[in-house]
């Protein structure tokens, strides 16, 4: 077994077992801790509330941030660790080279040795494992890099504070709702009855274009995330990804198409979530302090999203639609040729009963997603009825959500502590045109959620200023992994379709014009 299997293997073990400790308040959080910031319910001493560091008369950004990192060094390392956790990102892929590197040298040397599975006497024995490429495939998995540079942030927690005040920042303080909300959608949105309903609503588009692959293409890019205004966008990304793992990545398509794809998928589930309030975590994070509800954000933000969807996907087809055109003749196997479907493959129809009782349950998670022990309860009833009807599923996986969720819990616990100097960087008072290219760009390097929430806590913000913030928030959320909570999700499906995995330049690239396309349209129709 290589050491890239053995770590598949692992990893979910490994995170599983995070998730629940994390999930879990600390037996630190005893009775006896209070509060010790007055009027704020966090028990750790950091990060320190905004409200905490006496600055809201000064009107300079820089002056504030300088201020506050004398006041709390803490904030620097936290953000030092930060910075350099996202570098990590961008270096993935130089991991995994390395990691393929070291394990073909160590097959080498134990086909030497005679170490391999073929010359040990079990018929279940293993190939010795090389320590050094299982450690650099886990420095490359982009799921993990935030988790890792947390032990970072826990030293540097000791180290300004207590080790007490880590175990209440971490089991108290951080809110783990929405990574674990991400791992049950996405393991009930990736069940095969959801995703056949799934097909079957876009194959019923598709056909408008003559099931082509192109057609294919527009109508999972278009329908996918513009479901997700009602569905949440991470169920839209893993229904939308699923789709486009079945039908398009299998066609090997090339470089650019591959990476346009990806990009344009990112933007478009970023942004189709804002014909609702309740959906687009960005919008969410905002919708209750400034009185938001679905027609203010439709009308406001919404319809000039869809339409930026539809251009976007319009100029990319036009730019790949030779390349999708080659696609459907490898779609479509020439006469004598035949095909053996897999049993995950099979093409026979679940019941429409079945395909009810799971979206009865993507529904309950969609309405408790703020409730854990609500949504929970109720994914352990999905087991048990998956479990009693297996002759219509395939098997649930769980690595892909398990991941996902561990990579979120770790962003939220990074996040919270970069509030100190994304703040005044948002209220600064720049113009509107500039604090929504400020906040795409900011959106790139932290979840767009955590923009608009330090936005929410800012007082005396306009209109206008409201607007660019949220609009810079989801326009910028495809840029990179980090930059919108369900994009982990789409790439935890599609990353295997990138040889070396997926490139945090190419990524970005592939996303440019949509992203320009969107801030072009949210600017002109400010």
């Amino acid at each position: 077994m290589t050491c890239s299997r053995m770590l598949m293997k692992m990893t979910p073990r490994l995170l599983l077992a995070s998730l629940v400790l994390l999930a879990c308040p600390l037996a630190a959080a005893s009775l006896e801790d209070k509060p010790p910031f007055e009027g704020h319910a966090q028990l750790a001493h950091f990060p320190r509330p905004l409200e905490s560091y006496g600055d809201r008369d000064q009107e300079s950004a820089r002056v504030k941030i300088m201020s506050r990192a004398a006041q709390e060094p803490f904030n620097v390392a936290a953000t030092i660790i930060f910075g350099l956790a996202v570098l990590h990102t961008f270096a993935s892929g130089f991991f995994r080279k390395w990691a393929h590197h070291i394990e073909h040298v160590h097959h080498e040397k134990i086909e030497r040795e005679r170490r391999t599975a073929k010359d040990k006497p079990h018929e279940d024995a293993e190939d010795d494992v090389s320590f050094g490429a299982t450690i650099l495939h886990f420095l490359g998995e982009v799921e993990v890099v935030f988790g890792i540079w947390v032990l970072a942030l826990m030293a540097a927690g000791v180290y300004f504070h207590s080790w007490h005040d880590v175990q209440l920042y971490l089991g108290h303080d951080v809110n783990y709702a929405e990574p674990l909300f991400v791992v049950v959608i996405m393991a009930i949105a990736a069940s095969r009855p959801v995703i056949q309903f799934a097909e079957k609503c876009v194959a019923a588009v598709a056909s408008l274009g003559g099931g082509k692959v192109g057609a294919w293409w527009l109508a999972v890019l278009t329908l996918g995330p513009l479901l997700g205004s009602f569905i949440t966008e991470p169920a839209a990304m893993t229904i939308s990804a699923m789709i486009l793992a079945r039908k398009i990545y299998p066609l090997r398509p090339g470089k650019s198409l591959a990476y346009g794809t990806l990009g344009l998928l990112f933007v478009n589930v970023s942004i189709g979530g804002t014909l609702t309030h309740f959906a687009a975590p960005p919008i969410l994070m905002v919708a209750s302090p400034w009185k938001w509800d679905t027609a203010f954000v439709f009308s406001t933000i919404g319809w000039k999203c869809a339409i930026s969807i539809i251009i976007g996907n319009a100029l990319f087809y036009f730019w790949f639609r030779k390349e999708l055109a080659e696609l459907d003749h490898r779609a479509h196997p020439q006469e004598g040729e035949s095909r053996l479907l897999r049993w995950a493959d099979r093409e026979d129809p679940v019941p429409r009963r079945v395909i009810l009782v799971h979206t009865a349950f993507l529904a309950w998670t969609v309405l408790t997603n703020h409730y854990p022990a609500m949504f929970m309860g109720g994914f352990l009833f999905f087991i048990a009825f998956v479990e009693a009807t297996r002759h219509h599923q395939n098997l649930i996986g769980l690595r892909s959500p398990i991941l996902v969720g561990f990579f979120l819990g770790a962003l939220v616990i990074h996040g919270r502590c970069q509030s100190w100097w994304i703040e005044p960087i948002l209220t600064s008072g720049v113009p509107d045109w500039v604090l929504l290219l400020g906040s795409a760009f900011l959106t790139a390097f932290n979840d767009n959620a955590a923009i608009t929430y330090l936005a929410s806590q800012a007082p005396g913000l306009t209109d206008m200023a409201k607007y660019a913030v949220v609009a810079g928030a989801v326009a910028g959320g495809g840029l990179t992994v980090i930059a919108n909570a369900p994009n982990p999700a789409g790439l935890s499906i599609l990353s295997r379709f990138f040889q070396g995995g997926v490139s945090a330049l190419f990524l970005a690239l592939g996303a440019a014009v949509p992203t320009a396309v969107v801030i072009t349209t949210l600017l002109v129709m400010k």
